[in-house]
């Protein structure tokens, strides 16, 4: 079956766009790469330095704060029409069939509601953009790593991403959150019980100095962690996250384990305990101090863009 190979960009709509907009360039130390005339429009496109994914944060002004849409990479325009094929099989509802993208970057791709609701996009083609050798000491993201959703149904939504997106199950903890990739980290896509809605987004640090040197920054700009640093057991990644001025968390990550993309592996079940959670048991916080998930605004409703 055609597979998702990477998730490519998050797209947020945000009441505060200048605020948002700081937090990502000042703090977070990602570029703005949004095309002349777009920022003006309300709508701006930030990279990574050290990768040449053509942006990975999208943001949109909005009186209505949400998820516009996630997207996912395939290889090729035909894993793209076969994955269309397969996600039409699975009863999704279809937003468009797959065309030329007329979004910034363009390539070739098709966008559906996945069965929670949430906008997803697939594409092939995009252009890429440009990336440089990151600085030892820099402490900035080198590339997007991992999305986690809450779903209301996280045990079927996570068979569906396996059975009509290509996915493998890589690992549960207890059965409140699985963990599943479509490459060889250890998790490009994660799920935990709750309503409809984006639990956080991960960027990839170059190593735990480069992650604690960016905490440092985050810190000293009143950025603080809602929970961290620590390392997870499943994955064995290191973290910190953080609250965007929106309200949305991003999680500083490095050393995600890395495991065979084929069936050799056998999924590991985790027994749910705080050193499972973290290892190191130093970090503030915990779960219960992330923000509270609610349903996303824009289930089921197009973003149109």
């Amino acid at each position: 079956m055609a597979r998702v190979t990477d998730v490519r960009y998050v797209g947020y709509a945000v009441p505060d766009l200048a605020a948002e907009h700081e937090f990502y360039t000042k703090n977070w130390k990602l570029k703005e790469v949004s095309p002349i005339g777009e920022a003006a429009e309300g709508m701006i496109y930030l990279a990574t330095e050290g990768h040449d994914e053509l942006y990975v944060v999208r943001l949109r002004q909005s009186d209505v704060r949400q998820v516009d849409v996630v997207s996912l990479a395939a290889d090729s325009r035909a894993d793209v029409d076969a994955l269309h094929d397969q996600v039409v099989a699975s009863g999704c509802q279809i937003l468009f069939a797959p065309r030329d993208l007329d979004t910034f970057g363009g390539g070739y791709g098709f966008r559906f509601f996945n069965p929670d609701g949430i906008e997803m996009e697939i594409s092939a083609d995009v252009t890429r953009g440009t990336a440089r050798m990151l600085e030892p000491l820099e402490g900035i993201p080198e590339k997007i790593s991992h999305v986690v959703f809450h779903s209301p149904q996280h045990k079927i939504l996570t068979q569906w991403f396996v059975d009509t997106l290509g996915f493998r199950l890589t690992d549960w903890i207890g059965d409140f959150m699985s963990l599943i990739r479509c490459n060889t980290a250890h998790h490009r896509i994660a799920f935990l019980p709750g309503p409809a809605c984006l639990n956080h987004v991960a960027f990839d640090m170059p190593n735990l100095n480069e992650m604690m040197r960016g905490l440092k920054r985050m810190r000293r700009a009143d950025n603080d962690t809602v929970w961290g640093p620590g390392r997870h057991t499943a994955g064995d990644n290191t973290f910190a996250y953080f609250v965007t001025p929106a309200g949305f968390v991003v999680e500083y990550t490095s050393e995600l384990e890395e495991v065979p993309d084929d069936d050799s592996w056998e999924p590991r079940t985790f027994a749910p305990a705080p050193e499972i959670m973290d290892q190191w048991g130093i970090g503030q916080g915990g779960p219960q101090t992330m923000p509270k998930p609610s349903p996303d605004a824009g289930l089921f409703i197009a973003a149109g863009v």
